[in-house]
């Protein structure tokens, strides 16, 4: 039966812990549009709310600069749902004391409440995230996570548009409504977090560091790591940069070059959270279930794509003012933007969701919560040098907000450049990616086998020149495939062997030198604690059925003897680059094309405890009759 993301929506060790971050995310943003709803009651000057503007997002952000580094500490020697409890329960507090405020109209308490919401989501942050790992299968790490951020667009959205309206609609009762709000909110946060399950501490041994200073930079190497990892940081962080840019423009640009009038900022607000919810939920589909990163590219250009269009739809000023969203709409040039907008979200979708997956997926499971906080520090240092930057270049050099949307989107393509140039990885699945869905309708099932950590060797039948390819977008961790040296060497293809650092090997009468260099470099591989994949036939198939397995895979146990997961292609021998036809007729494109194939896997064997014939048997059993 295929499997429904929407599935983990039903489930004890999902819902709770989703409604309890989406609760959160919905009352922070109806407290924050409440304050600014409560200036407007008062009718203060137009100084002392430029003022609030400008230090309200500072006392919310400075939190994550001064408590990150104690707070990835506490998240990872906690058991995650008291640490959980502790934090809905402290946003019980927050919001009692930010309720005086309202009552009493008092805007000092409202900021120290403010500054109060920024520790308690410095504290949420590194446990919304480390505990997915901890309830979701490895294969539902990607559905997961967009569901999380699908849930958070809509929240923090539907909070802002709440809290916007609490005092138009209440009238004189506003501070009482707004009050009311926020603390049922919190009350309810809290008793939805205490049915989410246990979930055990990364940590529990951990002693913690309460000198924020030092331990910030020591969690901050601590993310750098391994570089697929620090870059999907960088690549998160990035995402929020943009993300600052683009949302805090919207507010002027419905204005100015819209023509619109206040609601039609939440409007093109509305637009963007949506595309960024419905992208995330696409992750999973387009993923086939695997932490699929080749997304990430198509994310980040997609991105650029939409924001130079935007640019071009609308360069100038609005030639009228005042119009609703009806009014909007009806305007030449409208869907156009709406679509741009749209499409920004989506593709913001494809971009992070996958990186968070990633990180979650290859940090190790006892610093996981500390690289969460790590992240979060230079998150925030990425939101602030956002907004920083969009009053610079708007003050100083004047550039008008569509200006800022094009050099946003050409930063946005040579960051991507960047991330992906240092760490090819992105770009190679992406390519894979690509070739793989374009050419193939593939179903993959029991990847979820493969070990998360350590070495591994997988084996697998061999029928196509594709089938590296196939696997690699199969299977969520790298894989060092051994390949026939003249496969590695297809002129094109070659690049993304050797990007994704396929080991060449020869028959020993063929050249012995390389052969001897493979075997030297799968050992050292899987000394490392890598995965390495092998096709102990040797060679593809001719006739569509499974040749004898040769012992060079006895020869690899026998140095080091890993875990070994038997996987098999199935429906490979009737697609393209098999053998099937002779070499005249081997690419007959309308038959071949698009062509039905399956990955499975079974369970990992001791290495030291199997041998060819046995692994061949079990490769045989896994293909059956699907050749």
């Amino acid at each position: 039966m295929a499997h429904n993301q929407f599935a983990l929506l039903t489930q004890r060790r999902f819902l709770p812990f989703f409604l309890t971050q989406a609760l959160g995310a919905f009352n922070d943003n109806v407290y924050r549009q409440a304050i600014i709803g409560l200036l407007f009651y008062l009718g203060v000057s137009d100084a002392q709310r430029t003022l609030y503007t400008n230090l309200a997002p500072a006392l919310f952000i400075l939190p994550y600069f001064l408590f990150s580094a104690t707070a990835g500490q506490i998240a990872e020697k906690l058991e995650k749902h008291t640490l959980i409890r502790i934090t809905t329960t402290m946003e019980i507090v927050i919001m009692s004391l930010a309720a005086i405020g309202f009552l009493t109209q008092n805007m000092a308490i409202l900021l120290v409440a403010l500054f109060g919401t920024g520790l308690q989501s410095t504290l949420f942050g590194p446990v919304k995230y480390s505990i997915l790992p901890s309830v979701l299968k490895p294969e539902e790490l990607t559905g997961g996570n967009g569901l999380v951020e699908m849930g958070t667009s809509i929240s923090i959205l539907v909070g802002m548009i709440f809290g916007g309206l609490i005092f138009k609609l209440a009238g004189d009762q506003g501070p009482v409504v707004a009050a009311s709000a926020i603390v049922l909110l919190a009350v309810t946060g809290n008793l939805v977090s205490r049915m989410i399950p246990r979930a055990d501490a990364g940590e529990p041994d951990l002693k913690i560091q309460w000198n924020p200073a030092p331990e910030s930079l020591r969690i901050l190497r601590m993310t750098r790591r391994q570089p697929a990892v620090r870059n999907s940081i960088l690549g998160v962080s990035w995402f929020w940069f943009v993300g600052t840019v683009l949302t805090s423009q919207l507010p002027t640009y419905a204005i100015a070059n819209l023509g619109g009038a206040e609601t039609l900022y939440i409007f093109a607000l509305a637009l963007f959270s949506v595309g960024t919810g419905v992208g995330s939920m696409l992750c999973e589909r387009l993923s086939a279930r695997t932490v699929e990163i080749g997304l990430v590219p198509l994310g980040a250009f997609g991105m650029s794509a939409f924001m130079v269009d935007l640019y071009f739809a609308r360069p100038g000023a609005a030639t009228t003012t005042g119009l609703e969203v009806a009014d909007f709409i009806a305007q030449t040039g409208a869907w156009r933007i709406m679509l741009d907008l749209v499409g920004i979200g989506v593709f913001a979708g494809f971009f992070v969701v996958p990186l968070f997956a990633l990180i979650q997926n290859r940090s190790p499971k006892n610093e996981l919560s500390r690289v969460i906080a790590g992240m979060n520090i230079q998150n925030a240092a990425f939101i602030v040098l956002a907004a920083v930057l969009g009053v610079v270049v708007q003050r100083f050099f004047h550039w008008t907000i569509p200006q800022v949307f094009l050099a946003l989107a050409i930063a946005n393509a040579l960051v991507a450049i960047y991330i992906f140039t240092i760490v090819p990885e992105f770009l190679m699945r992406f390519l894979s990616w690509v070739l793989v869905r374009t050419l193939y309708r593939l179903r993959v099932s029991g990847t979820e086998r493969i070990p998360d950590e350590g070495a591994g060797l997988i084996v697998c039948n061999h029928v196509s020149y594709m089938d590296a390819l196939i696997l690699s977008a199969s299977i969520p961790r790298p894989v060092r495939f051994v390949m026939y040296y003249k496969i590695f060497n297809i002129p094109v293809m070659s690049w993304i062997f050797r990007t994704a650092k396929a080991i060449p090997i020869a028959g020993a009468k063929e050249d012995p030198e390389v052969m001897r260099r493979a075997f030297a470099e799968i050992e050292a591989a899987l000394a490392d604690g890598q995965l390495v994949g092998i096709f102990p036939e040797g060679a593809l198939t001719k006739d569509g059925e499974i040749a004898t397995f040769k012992s060079g895979v006895e020869r690899i146990l026998a140095k080091n003897p890993v875990p070994v997961v038997p996987m098999a292609l199935r429906g490979m021998w009737s697609s393209m680059w098999s053998k099937r036809d002779g070499r005249l007729r081997r690419m007959r494109v309308p038959r071949r094309f698009r062509a039905r194939v399956e990955v499975v896997a079974d369970p990992p064997r001791d290495g030291a405890a199997v041998d060819a014939p046995a692994l061949e048997a079990q490769v045989r059993a896994l293909r059956g009759d699907c050749a």
